[in-house]
């Protein structure tokens, strides 16, 4: 029987991983497809900058050169962008050829035709590395939650941000000394817009709600807010309230509208993702039967996205890989206020209508609740963060309440 015959595009990072996991792994897969499986050709931007062992593995900067290779099963994204990527896919999957992603911009904007195209033409589409890295989300929604009805899911999903956000709070460092750490041990790029500014963890979010909900979420409901404002002296307070801060993507489905945020809140000890620290990512999950799950592990780095690769490609071989997404997987969740805490200089007079004051805690700090419309009406001097997981503030009148 013929080796299962791979083409790579891409060979940083994640390319090599995937290299090197499927050269050393060799036995271990060739029992499960019962075939030897092959990187046959790998795209990269300069040949002469690159070498391998193995002389039989085409090395070409021409993507043309691998999709008219005679004989090709699988085609492996690990590049960056919107493009080239979509277009390279897109000539894969008509050519008949499997295909696996981790390029989670591309996907977010793509990931729909392209699901479209491999079930038209079909062949299988493997995303799971566009999300948390080596933590097995993707599957973990797509097989084993089918009875659930999903109702919210919330994540750090991007391992710089919570690093930075742990450092400041651990070492006492302001922003910018956590982030020049981050960049020094290559967990932050030069330039880390992506990273903090919530980018990265928006895109995936998106991949997310396109699974559960069948829909990207409405632009006119998004919002991604970075960590850049955040202070060392809000980190304090909040630890003085038994708080962290997390930059966290939230989906869930309001009505007909799925509304997606990226922005920094603040938990409590009974949140899941309370915990979370450093460059780790994670995942929780509201469902109606199951209640609640959360997934944790490393969100990035060669080898746990490699895994989530090499885990996409046994699902190929083992023919349990439905390509499309879902439309209408999940009903509107009725929410519940939410609470916030308040930061700033103010009296609580100052306070809009639609405020409930649940503990004034120092004039520079309250916690409320109040809707996201309230909260929107705040003068520019005062900052909101919403509070998640079960949070009784040790108040004057200690009343114990249930955020959202």
């Amino acid at each position: 029987m013929s080796a299962i015959s791979i083409g790579l595009l891409g060979f940083g990072t994640v390319g090599k991983g995937v290299y090197e996991t499927i050269s050393k792994h060799q036995g271990r897969l060739q029992a499960i497809f019962g075939r030897e499986v092959k990187v046959s050709a790998i795209l990269v931007k300069n040949v002469s900058k690159h070498s391998l062992p193995d002389g039989e593995v085409l090395l070409t900067d021409n993507f043309q050169e691998i999709i008219e290779l005679p004989k090709l099963d699988v085609v492996i994204d690990a590049i960056v962008g919107r493009e080239p990527g979509y277009t390279y896919l897109r000539q894969a999957i008509s050519r008949g050829c499997h295909v696996i992603t981790a390029n989670k911009e591309m996907f977010a904007f793509h990931g729909r035709e392209l699901a479209r195209l491999a079930k038209h033409n079909n062949v299988s589409l493997g995303f799971e590395a566009t999300v948390g890295g080596g933590i097995p989300i993707i599957q973990t929604i797509k097989q084993l939650l089918n009875a659930n009805k999903i109702e919210r899911i919330e994540g750090i999903l991007n391992g710089t941000s919570n690093f930075i956000l742990t450092s400041m709070r651990e070492e006492n460092l302001t922003f910018e000394e956590a982030l020049k750490i981050a960049q020094e041990k290559g967990y932050a790029e030069a330039d880390p817009k992506n990273d903090i500014e919530g980018y990265d963890a928006f895109y995936k979010a998106v991949v997310l709600s396109e699974l559960v909900f069948g829909k990207s979420p409405s632009q006119e409901t998004s919002v991604r807010e970075g960590i850049t404002g955040i202070t060392i002296e809000q980190i304090r307070v909040a630890a003085s309230l038994g708080l962290k801060f997390k930059h966290v993507a939230s989906i869930q489905k309001e009505q007909e509208t799925i509304s997606c945020t990226v922005k920094p809140v603040l938990t409590g000890e009974a949140h899941p993702l309370y915990r979370v620290e450093g460059v780790q990512n994670a995942v929780s999950i509201d469902a109606d039967i199951v209640g609640n799950i959360s997934l944790q592990g490393p969100g990035a780095g060669m080898f746990p996205t490699a895994s989530a690769i090499v885990e996409d490609l046994i699902h190929i071989g083992k023919a349990d890989f439905p390509a499309v997404f879902e439309e209408g997987k999940s009903e509107e969740t009725v929410l519940e206020q939410p609470v916030w805490v308040i930061l700033g200089d103010a009296d609580q007079a100052e306070l809009p209508e639609g405020f409930e004051t649940i503990s004034k805690v120092s004039k520079d700090a309250f916690i409320v609740k109040a809707s996201f419309e309230a909260v929107s009406l705040l003068a520019p001097d005062l900052k909101a963060y919403q509070v998640l997981g079960y949070y009784a503030p040790a108040a004057e009148e200690n009343k114990q309440v249930q955020p959202v």
